[in-house]
């Protein structure tokens, strides 16, 4: 019996001890009190307790934790209330005041995250509620993170999940994007209609001016192939007329060239021809006048040779 005794009282020494033994895991911090009395907080390692007097009163992470709250009802400027629920991100910074600081510190996070949106969202109208959530988050984290500091918390991140307006405000919203839409949508196809006759006004402009251009560009190329074509005629005659000229040709000549003319001109496909009047006497004109020089020479030959 002696002997059980001892192994039983050796097997009690051995959990007491065992018990008296904490190894505090990474990231977490363990409170430890001696005789109801905070004595110090064990970090990560081994770590050993006097039996029966110190314990461990609480453990504690203190990586980044989440705290997702239940939708608060609050109510903007404007008198319209709404349903906002909140996300906080926070960490335990100093392990002794979040234990000693306040009971239940996240009952007290939320309550005081429902508070400081009240009092922010109560300055703020609907719209400006619904584009500024930034603004919110930045004056919500503020608020907390000097609110928590006592109780050994840092606030990292505040942010919020959904905002929730009355159905009718729902309603009123859906429609006026609708609206929106649809005035976007009409500009848009006026917008595009307005373009596409501009550019066909310009297209016709631009064809109207080249047309013009060109008929420019040939009516006067007509115009200088015609002169061309006068000068280069009138060269030719005033050529003609001039070798003639060279040649010695006298009033038959002329007289045979008028004849050839007419000729040429019974040759057409006219019905009809007008010949001047005087044509006909021409080749009499010319006759008279040839006898008249050879009568002129023959009496200045005769005058001549009595003379001599």
């Amino acid at each position: 019996m002696m002997i059980f005794f001892l192994i039983f009282l050796l097997v009690i020494f051995i959990a007491i001890i065992a018990a008296s033994v904490r190894i505090v895991p990474q990231a977490h911090a363990y409170i430890v009190e001696r005789l109801g009395a905070y004595l110090c907080t064990w970090n990560t390692g081994v770590h050993f307790k006097i039996p029966f007097i110190d314990r461990v009163s609480t453990r504690m992470s203190l990586k980044e934790q989440v705290a997702d709250f239940p939708p608060q009802p609050v109510i903007t400027k404007d008198n319209v209330t709404m349903q906002i629920d909140t996300i906080i991100y926070f960490q335990i910074t100093d392990p002794k005041l979040y234990a000693y600081g306040v009971e239940n510190p996240l009952m007290a996070m939320e309550n005081l995250a429902a508070t400081t949106l009240r009092n922010i969202i109560g300055d703020m109208e609907l719209d400006e509620t619904l584009t500024s959530r930034d603004v919110i988050n930045t004056h919500m984290r503020a608020a907390l993170d000097t609110a928590t500091d006592p109780w050994g918390i840092k606030v990292n991140r505040v942010e919020l999940k959904n905002i929730v307006p009355p159905a009718a405000i729902r309603d009123a919203m859906e429609k006026q994007m609708k609206a929106e839409r649809e005035r976007r949508e009409a500009v848009t196809r006026a917008e595009g209609q307005k373009r596409s006759q501009i550019l066909v006004a310009e297209g016709q402009k631009e064809a109207a001016i080249l047309e013009a251009e060109a008929e420019k560009q040939s009516t006067i190329l007509l115009a200088e192939a015609k002169r061309e074509k006068m000068i280069r005629e009138a060269e030719g005659q005033a050529i003609a007329i001039a070798r003639i000229k060279q040649a010695g040709a006298d009033e038959a000549v002329l007289t045979i060239k008028s004849l050839q003319a007419v000729e040429k001109m019974a040759d057409g496909q006219a019905t009809k021809i007008i010949v001047p009047s005087d044509l006909q006497g021409i080749a009499s004109l010319a006759s008279s006048i040839s006898e008249i020089v050879n009568t002129d020479k023959l009496s200045k030959h005769k005058i001549n040779g009595k003379t001599e």
